[in-house]
């Protein structure tokens, strides 16, 4: 299948370059590309791409808000990319996180990395660079207490092996980590991860780090 992408980023160069590097792929189709949030949204509504390349910081509407009202859309719109953001370690990017983005990439982050990083979004994946997200993630986090209330009894649900694969997920391990970590086969940790995500009303792995922080289960520096 081929995954149709957009772009959205204020600087002409950087689409291009993203553009011309993506379309090259047999298996990746760009279908536009937006200047600003704005923009963005209303072509991502028009071609229904399957991920949004979406920088953080653009003029108008920025990359956060736009992510917001992609992946939390008005009433009859049904369509939900999956939002892959282009980010600078800032600790602002983690709200996309919390908004349902899939993941972060660096602007400066090899060709490579880029193709790869869409794919994984593609395929339903959340893109956790244990050198990126963890450190947003713990960055916010020590600036916010854990929520008690709601996120924790949400725990309660879930059984113990569960409980023990998000937090190894929640720590940035990959399956075949949480696998050797906890001595199960790799498949048998899927099928926790995916009841985990079912269990709790989570979109991806990557809402599953921030509910896993949020809720108490995990504390930075762990």
């Amino acid at each position: 299948m081929t995954t149709r992408v957009i772009i959205v980023d204020d600087q002409a160069m950087v689409r291009a370059g993203f553009a011309a590097l993506l379309a090259a792929q047999s298996d990746i189709d760009v279908v536009g590309e937006a200047p600003d949030g704005a923009q963005g949204v209303e072509l991502s509504r028009h071609t229904r791409p399957d991920v949004v390349l979406m920088d953080v910081r653009m003029p108008g509407m920025n990359g956060l808000e736009a992510a917001r009202d992609l992946l939390h859309p008005p009433s009859g719109v049904t369509h939900r990319p999956r939002v892959l953001m282009l980010t600078t370690f800032d600790v602002d990017d983690y709200e996309a996180l919390r908004a349902g983005a899939s993941g972060f990439l660096l602007k400066d982050a090899p060709p490579a990395d880029l193709i790869a990083a869409v794919r994984v979004v593609a395929a339903g994946d959340a893109l956790l660079a244990p050198s990126v997200t963890r450190r947003l993630i713990a960055d916010f986090v020590k600036q916010r207490p854990a929520a008690r209330g709601k996120p924790a009894q949400r725990l309660k649900g879930l059984t113990e092996r569960e409980t023990e694969v998000l937090a190894l997920v929640a720590r940035g391990l990959s399956n075949g980590e949480i696998a050797r970590t906890l001595v199960l086969a790799e498949q048998t940790v899927k099928t926790h991860v995916s009841r985990v995500l079912t269990k709790l009303d989570l979109r991806d792995r990557a809402q599953a780090v921030v509910f896993a922080y949020e809720s108490g289960l995990v504390a930075p520096g762990e």
